[in-house]
Parts: C-alpha cells; structure tokens; sequence
C-alpha cells in the first residue's frame, strides 16, 4: 500500500438517498449492530493512506466518523462518477503527493481486506490506467483504483459530454478488471432495499461465524 508509487487515499461514496429503504442517508442503516458506514470504513482504512467521505448536504451528519467530507465539485449532478471526481479533486488540493484514489459504495459492508492491495497490483502489471473488482462474473466499477492525473479528463466527460455511467469512463482507458469469489460472502454485496438489508444481516451473522472467510 506505501510502496513507492502506489500510496492510496480512500474515498466512501456516501451520498446514496436510500429512496427504496424510505429516504434518509443509507450508509448509516445498521447491519449486525453497527452502520454500513461503520463496516466500510473498518474494512478500507486499514489498506489506505487516509480516507474522504463523498456526501452532499450538513457535512456534520458524519462528525462522528472523524473524517473530512467532499461535497461534489459539480453541482446537481447526481451519480458516482461525480463522487469520484470529487475525491481526486480532493486529492489533488489536500493531498499532493498522492495519485492514486480507490472509491467504494457506503452501502457495501463486506469489502474484502485485500482489495487495495490487488488493485493496485493488477494495474502495474496489466500497465492500466484504472482497475475495478468483479466478482460473480459481474464488475462493480463503483469499487475501483483511479489515477488522480485523470481529473481534468474525467471532469470534461462529465460537464461538457454528460457522462453520467461508470463503465462508459472506464471503457475509454486501459483498464483492469481483478475478480474476487463469491463464498462464503460475496465481498461487494450492497444493500438498497429493506430486503437486502435482511441479508446484509444474514450475511453478517455467517462472517462472524466464519471471520476467516
């Protein structure tokens, strides 16, 4: 993670309205008695070099947390990509000396430990500009590896072309794509109903029984 060249901040994307749970900040919902946000900040601190929560709204919502809050640097502009722009403007101004930023979703509290670590691998050895995690035969580009020198680039797609999904921005670099398994728990289940949120808690239970898994 501190090798030369592959110092990574983290940003949580914390923004999701919860519209299908009812409404309110879904990040803070509690799974196995504590929030999402919780989860996911435990799991992605240890693996970088500090972390950036990515929320819009009062900023002291997540005083708690201890953590600086980016609002997104384009307005009204909903969607993760935003985000993601945000914590590499962040980066850029706050952080200098850091090019690389990994993004994950407040609503997925089973990221696996060694997320940061194979991502950065995979894109030094695949010479890529970007890496996303995968798991069950499908990619999940919210949890992903971006180079901070891509801002400019990435903000232009999202102003002037509206560019809105994540894949379409992924499609256009040289791109990594690094697959994690899906037993015991799939490492990037996200809750966005009332349902999931059932299973979130089914799974956590399983964790906790198998923490090795």
């Amino acid at each position: 993670m501190t090798t030369e060249g592959t110092v990574t901040l983290g940003v949580v994307l914390a923004g999701g309205l919860g519209r299908r749970m009812g409404g309110g900040d879904k990040p803070t919902r509690v799974i196995g008695g504590r929030t999402m946000l919780e989860h996911v900040i435990g799991r992605l601190a240890p693996q970088c070099d500090g972390l950036v929560l990515n929320a819009n709204g009062d900023p002291a919502r997540f005083a708690r947390f201890g953590l600086p809050v980016a609002a997104d640097t384009i307005e009204s502009y909903p969607g993760p990509l935003a985000g993601i722009l945000t914590a590499l403007d962040w980066t850029a101004g706050n952080r200098p000396g850091v090019e690389w930023v990994v993004s994950a979703a407040g609503d997925c509290p089973f990221l696996p430990s060694d997320l940061v670590a194979r991502l950065q691998q995979a894109r030094i050895t695949e010479k890529a500009d970007l890496a996303v995690a995968a798991s069950g035969g499908q990619a999940h580009p919210v949890i992903g590896l971006w180079k901070v020198a891509l801002r400019d680039e990435l903000r232009h797609a999202l102003t002037n072309e509206g560019l809105r999904k994540i894949d379409r921005w992924t499609a256009r670099q040289r791109l990594a794509t690094v697959s994690w398994p899906v037993e015991p728990v799939d490492p990037f289940f996200n809750a966005n109903t009332v349902e999931d949120l059932a299973e979130a808690e089914r799974l956590a239970a399983l964790l906790s029984a198998n923490p090795a898994g």
